[in-house]
C-alpha cells in the first residue's frame, strides 16, 4: 500500500529518488558500454536515421529553430565555434559544403524524399 509523504506514493523505486542519485544511475548505463561497442559510433549511418526519426516525430510547429530563426542561428554559431578550424569539414572542403546545402534544400522542400 502506498503512503503519501512530500508527494511521493512511495518510498521505494527510481523515481522516488533525488534528481542527483537518478543523475547517477542513468549515466552508469552509458559507461557500461565501451566506445567502440556503441552503435552510433561504429555507424554513422544508423546514427543519422535515428536523427531524422527523431525530429520527425516531433511536428513542424513545436520544433525550436523552425519557431526562431535567431536561436538556430545562435546554436549554430555555437557549434562552429566549438571545432577547430583544421577540424571544420566544410572549410576544408567546399564541394561537401556545397552538396550538404543542396541535400538540406531539397529535404526541406520535399523534393529530395522518396514517397
Amino acid at each position: 500500500m502506498a503512503h503519501a509523504t512530500e508527494g511521493r506514493l512511495s518510498h521505494r523505486g527510481f523515481a522516488s529518488m533525488n534528481a542527483e542519485r537518478q543523475r547517477q544511475i542513468a549515466s552508469m548505463g552509458g559507461k557500461a558500454v565501451p566506445d567502440e561497442k556503441r552503435s552510433f559510433s561504429q555507424n554513422r549511418r544508423l546514427a543519422a536515421e535515428a536523427g531524422r526519426k527523431g525530429g520527425q516525430s516531433v511536428p513542424g510547429a513545436k520544433r525550436s529553430f523552425s519557431q526562431n530563426r535567431t536561436l538556430a542561428a545562435v546554436a549554430g554559431r555555437k557549434g562552429g565555434q566549438s571545432v577547430p578550424d583544421e577540424k571544420r569539414s566544410f572549410s576544408q572542403h567546399p564541394e561537401l559544403a556545397a552538396q550538404a546545402g543542396r541535400k538540406g534544400g531539397q529535404a526541406s522542400h520535399g523534393s529530395g524524399r522518396p514517397s
